[in-house]
């Protein structure tokens, strides 16, 4: 699907670039066909869903 030259990684590596950005609605397209969302979820081309990485709230820092 990708047109890169070379051509970009499998949709399973982090490097295929962005094609189509939409920050308003929370996506990307990349060019392996697959869509990122702001909450770091993932809708792949076959159709999997990668489900979001969050940080637990205990972790998050806390400002002063």
């Amino acid at each position: 699907m990708c047109s890169h030259q070379p051509s970009c990684p499998s949709p399973n590596d982090r490097a295929p670039h962005v094609v189509a950005a939409h920050p308003e609605q929370g996506w990307s397209l990349l060019c392996t066909g697959a869509i990122v969302f702001d909450d770091s979820g993932e809708l792949l081309p076959d159709g999997r869903v990668v489900a979001p990485h969050r940080v637990p709230a205990e972790r998050l820092a806390m400002a002063a």
